[in-house]
């Protein structure tokens, strides 16, 4: 089954709001076996709604309509859903009463627009409201299910969940759809696409694989079509195994992980401690890691070292070390590990510092350069990186860079925790 999301609404197009309805949809439709084949956001414009009906009618088995059914002026969407199914607004006493009953204890009096709000067109299945008086309508055209439901986040989940969803479910037509998104890092997009080449190509006619890059990471999402759930599960666990044996270095995680999650819990199961020493990114690492619930465990604590007044006092580093290398080089990242690592007292400790722009560059040093220290008791790792201009970018990029040096050494030096 394939559906279509439309969304009404001038406030949308102008960006006065966010779409968040449709992905929560989308999210739900896919768990239901639904797959959402467009989205599109229309003006409260009649003609305009009319057309996109027409043409969502033309490739999809379901449409979801969303918006414009409030009791004000600009709110047409009851009479245009006339127009295109060929019938009128008629009264429905099941609605008004849930209205009614609704105004009567916020102790609001009953006005036109409060009645207008159970005119429903005539050839539409009510769908009830449970959360506001604007109800639910569902129509069925030709092959293809057309179903109206209020802009309003928390109205909206209401009737797809108490309503729209169960019918759906029984109506036999939904397939099982599987998806699974495993968590690479460490390899550009082209490369990782050239090094999976042959196993993408041998992948299963009902299985897609979607590249989904972000600064932070590139997501491989598997989506698996079929009529058994089971089935569709086995074959897809079968394919991450053999994409784990062609990059295993750059996998780390699975759907909803992050990067900082993930070596939280390697440092968990080794009992190991944690020091963050950070200039360039500004506390960001620390925050990476404190976004997640029980981190307080392994981490003891940072330094936001942004002077170097601050990187002598509070982490050692030598005047010496600055004036002979900079604050951007490898002999400073180290001191700031260790010095973190030292008043802290930690199995393992990581330090920043760089150039993060727009500003402040030079030839030898640009904007984008970044030292990242990583130790343990027994291990330094140092490395250079050269990112880009943009300091936020700058910043999410060098944290995340930090975190894998990490995780790395993590199961460098604790094999079982692979």
């Amino acid at each position: 089954m394939k559906a279509e999301i439309i969304t009404i609404g001038d406030e949308i197009l102008i960006g006065q709001i966010v779409d968040t309805n449709s992905a929560w949809m989308g999210e739900q439709l896919n768990l239901h076996g639904i797959e959402v084949f467009q989205i599109t956001s229309v003006h409260d414009q009649h003609e305009h709604i009319l057309e996109a009906l027409a043409n969502a009618e033309k490739h999809a088995d379901l449409v979801l309509i969303t918006g414009g059914l409030g009791p004000t002026k600009d709110d047409i969407t009851k009479k245009v859903l006339c127009d295109y199914f060929d019938c009128e607004l008629v009264l429905n006493e099941q609605v008004l009463a849930n209205v009614t009953e609704r105004l009567t204890k916020r102790k609001v009096s009953m006005n036109q627009l409060n009645k207008d709000q159970a005119l429903v067109p005539s050839k539409c299945t009510v769908l009830n409201n449970s959360t506001g008086t604007a109800p639910g309508m569902w129509f069925e055209k030709n092959d293809t299910l057309f179903v109206s439901m209020p802009g309003v986040p928390f109205e909206m989940k209401s009737i797809m969940s108490e309503e729209v969803l169960p019918r759906l479910a029984k109506s036999g037509k939904a397939k099982s759809i599987y998806h699974q998104t495993v968590l690479v890092y460490g390899i550009p997009e082209s490369m990782l696409a050239e090094k999976i080449e042959a196993w993408e190509t041998a992948l299963p006619d009902f299985i897609k694989l979607a590249y989904l890059p972000s600064q932070l990471m590139i997501r491989l999402r598997l989506s698996a079509y079929g009529e058994q759930m089971e089935s569709l599960q086995e074959e897809v666990s079968r394919q991450i195994d053999q994409l784990k044996l062609l990059i295993p270095e750059h996998i780390f995680g699975y759907n909803g992980d992050s990067l900082a999650g993930v070596t939280g819990r390697l440092l968990v199961k080794a009992g190991a401690t944690l020091g963050i020493a950070e200039s360039c990114t500004g506390g960001m690492i620390a925050h990476m890691f404190t976004a997640n619930a029980g981190s307080s465990v392994y981490l003891k604590g940072g330094v936001v070292a942004y002077s170097n007044e601050v990187k002598m006092a509070i982490l050692g580093v030598k005047s010496e070390t600055l004036e002979a290398h900079g604050a951007v080089s490898k002999e400073v990242a180290l001191e700031m590990a260790q010095g973190v690592q030292q008043a802290l007292h930690t199995d393992y400790a990581v330090a920043t510092t760089g150039i993060a722009g727009p500003d402040g560059g030079t030839d030898e040093k640009p904007v984008g350069t970044v030292w990242i220290a990583v130790i343990s008791k027994q291990n330094i790792k140092l490395e250079r990186y050269t990112f880009a201009h943009n300091r936020e970018r700058n910043i999410m990029r060098s944290s995340q860079a930090t975190i894998n040096l990490l995780r790395q050494l993590l199961l460098t030096e604790n094999p079982h925790l692979a």
